[in-house]
């Protein structure tokens, strides 16, 4: 999300001084490659990047293969096969052991649904989307339909008139589909002139309602910000929760905690770390915390302290899903100091969303990554 972000501003920052770009995406992957369908890297026309679709052997090909589609203003795919023992041709050895397929797309600063454009209307609320890219494999030299559609809000933004009616129409069945399951899918259609389709579901960044602006929190607060998380800092207590503690906060709450807990926003993309060192504060915004069906709510200290704000919530007539309540909060990694322990609250935060189970990659009988189906 964060890369998509930064992807954004260098393409307007590249249209303020009408400099050319063009787009490249990866749009399917067979086998082992370091990133996946959606991974982008915007190229201008002297050769800047932004972004990235490997972890570095692929760059410098699709750099040159880009400034070629700018230079056209034609789109192509790219296909990359990682399976050749030789992948020195690609600038290093990385043994991805897959096939990799890239759309290049130029970007036409002029046409207000051109791709970057509909990723800024993908990510300007936090209501999910669905963006639909479409692409050719046997016709990869030829000019491609490319990322055309944007599904939001039962709207339907982009040019469809590069579609015929009956595929079109096949996407639209699809989207609602994906976009409740929350999962991108990479569709062939066979039937219409071999077309893949890919279905990229754009969620909201995940938002961190951190309860707490102590010293402990501050290594949290930066690792959250290079993960692209948007982060509300809370707390009681002014001079601990300010712009100069925490820069890279997105908005700062300081108040009584059943004030503050009225100006909070929350939904499906919303996680909550109680880590004020306050009881009483604590119980009070978990009282109001499980009124939502938050994925994380994450509590700092001993499991004791977890089970009595508990315990006080059920005296109080409330019944809090244990579910979702994560207390003590983090991952058993032998973490010892706040960065450490920080570590192991995120981890444990993205597994659960990603509903994975913590094992080591080394125990894992598949890939790393979950196959397209």
């Amino acid at each position: 999300m964060k890369e998509l972000h930064q992807i954004i501003q260098a393409y307007q920052n590249s249209v303020e001084i009408s400099k050319k770009t063009a787009l490249a995406t990866v749009v399917k992957v067979d086998g082992s490659a370091y990133r996946r369908p959606g991974a982008r890297m915007l190229v201008t026309e002297d050769g800047d990047l932004t972004g990235a679709i490997s972890g570095g052997c692929l760059e410098g090909d699709a750099l040159r293969k880009a400034q070629s589609v700018i230079f056209q203003q034609k789109s192509m795919v790219v296909t990359y096969d990682t399976t050749d023992e030789d992948d020195q041709k690609f600038g290093i050895g990385l043994g991805c052991n897959g096939i990799i397929q890239v759309l290049i797309e130029p970007i036409l600063a002029g046409d207000h649904n051109n791709p970057i454009e509909l990723l800024k209307k993908a990510l300007a609320d936090r209501k999910t989307s669905l963006l639909v890219t479409v692409f050719s494999l046997k016709k990869s030299r030829e000019e491609q339909i490319g990322t055309k559609l944007l599904f939001k809000d039962d709207l339907e933004i982009g040019n469809a008139m590069d579609f015929n009616n009956e595929l079109r129409q096949a996407i639209q069945q699809e989207s609602m589909d994906f976009i409740e399951r929350g999962v991108n899918q990479i569709k062939h259609y066979p039937d219409f002139d071999d077309l893949f389709v890919f279905y990229e579901v754009i969620k909201a960044p995940l938002r961190l309602l951190l309860f707490g602006a102590g010293n402990d929190t501050i290594p949290l607060a930066k690792m959250a910000h290079l993960m692209g998380w948007e982060l509300w800092l809370i707390d009681g207590r002014k001079n601990h929760a300010n712009g100069s503690r925490f820069p890279s906060a997105d908005k700062i709450l300081v108040g009584p905690a059943d004030e503050v807990i009225l100006n909070l926003e929350w939904d499906e993309h919303t996680v909550a770390l109680l880590m004020t060192h306050n009881f009483e504060y604590e119980a009070v915004v978990l009282s109001r915390l499980i009124q939502h069906p938050l994925p994380y709510i994450g509590i700092l200290g001993p499991k004791k302290k977890s089970m009595k704000l508990l315990e006080r919530l059920e005296n109080q007539g409330m019944q809090p899903n244990s579910e979702n309540i994560y207390g003590p909060m983090g991952l058993d990694i032998g973490a010892e100091g706040s960065e450490e322990i920080a570590l192991s609250i995120l981890a444990e935060i993205k597994a659960v969303l990603s509903r994975k189970s913590i094992m080591h990659l080394r125990d894992k009988s598949g890939p790393i990554h979950d196959e397209f189906r």
